[in-house]
């Protein structure tokens, strides 16, 4: 009788931790991966939440989707990897009992941005090893990441965990980086590199938005993975054959408040959908909801605030609007005047700011049109 393939204890979830130096004597942090199905089995799914570790949504949904995979440990075909709590370092920074964790307080950097810039990395090794062959490229450029990853070293803590992320995910074909907004619906950010793909995670989840772009600037980390692989097609295209080889995309799971287990429980099954539907996962249902609209990500227009005062909101994210229609006020207490908050542009209200006052110039709410009416940019 032939011994299986993968031998069964293969298929249990493995729980990793991987620590951090520590940037001070005394404090030292981890992150922990939990992994399931056969290591080096394709497809790899990579998915993590809390980068920005004050945006909580995503974190219950990766433990409830941990519980549905544990379950279904037989039918798991590929390598699915869950890192639930992405960024301990920012978990630890609460202020007057207040958390932030979307900046680093001494550097003030962005936790989602600046990850390694994998072909400035290795771009210049490449030429002497592609081949003609797409799928043995493929190999070749992932493995030449793992090798420049693996000899990188960080200078502290908020180095060495975006290095530690990236050596844990550099090498996957779906990268899901789960965040929220203050109060929003549920859309995402992705690349144009992957349209078929981008419509199954949208009717999968239940996406109301995709927001697509090829370089949106910073180097977010759903980025710093689709785009090396676009850049080396431009570099290398002409002579060697470049996969895509990354789909990513950040899903921002509504806004900071929508916090439950039922919704979370919900979103989980669908995240199994959607495994199943790129083959992660053997079984499960189709895809429940419709496509979302594909807008470009330079379609997504701001309202700032006219002056500083007291918010208050007439229309809530989620329906159609038109280019200037009254989405709320913002009141001076001390003079009773009130200023209009319009929408910049025909179509989808996606997201507001959660603070109920403002100053003059802060962001107050974003609408999501067809059109690309300014340059690409992601908010701080």
């Amino acid at each position: 009788m032939l011994a299986p393939a993968h031998p069964a204890s293969w298929r249990r979830m493995q729980t990793e931790t991987v620590a951090l130096i520590g940037d001070s004597p005394g404090t030292r942090r981890a992150v922990t991966v939990l992994r399931f199905g056969t290591p080096g089995a394709r497809p790899k799914v990579y998915l993590q939440a809390g980068l920005h570790a004050d945006e909580a949504p995503g974190m219950l949904v990766l433990h409830h989707l941990s519980q549905l995979l544990q379950a279904a440990q037989a039918r798991i075909l590929g390598e699915v990897v869950l890192v639930p709590a992405a960024n301990p370092i920012g978990l630890s920074h609460w202020i007057s009992h207040k958390p932030l964790g979307r900046q680093d307080p001494d550097s003030m950097q962005n936790f989602n941005r600046l990850y390694p810039d994998l072909v400035a990395l290795v771009g210049d090794e490449l030429e002497a090893l592609l081949t003609e062959t797409a799928s043995e490229n493929l190999q070749i450029i992932r493995a030449a990441f793992g090798r420049a990853l693996a000899r990188a070293e960080g200078r502290n803590d908020l180095d060495d965990l975006r290095l530690t992320l990236m050596r844990l995910s550099h090498d996957a074909d779906h990268v899901l980086d789960l965040h929220c907004d203050h109060v929003g619906i549920l859309y995402l950010y992705t690349s144009p590199a992957h349209p078929q793909v981008t419509s199954q995670l949208c009717r999968s989840i239940g996406a109301k938005v995709a927001l697509i772009e090829e370089v949106s600037g910073g180097n977010a980390f759903d980025e710093a993975h689709t785009a090396p692989w676009a850049q080396l097609q431009e570099r290398f295209g002409a002579k060697f054959p470049i996969p895509h080889g990354c789909f990513g995309s950040t899903v921002e799971y509504r806004g900071q408040f929508d916090v439950s287990d039922t919704l979370a429980a919900a979103d989980a099954a669908n995240l199994m959908g959607f495994l199943a539907t790129i083959g992660a996962v053997s079984g499960g249902a189709a895809p429940a909801f419709e496509d979302a609209l594909h807008f470009p990500l330079g379609g997504m227009l701001q309202t700032r605030a006219p002056t500083g005062g007291v918010v208050s909101w007439i229309e809530e994210p989620g329906g159609n609007v038109r280019k200037g229609q009254v989405l709320g006020h913002v009141t001076d207490p001390t003079t009773g005047q009130r200023a209009e908050i319009n929408a910049a542009c025909d179509g989808i209200f996606v997201r507001r700011e959660l603070w109920p006052t403002c100053l003059r110039g802060h962001e107050l709410c974003d609408v999501a049109g067809a059109v690309a009416l300014q340059p690409p940019r992601l908010s701080d």
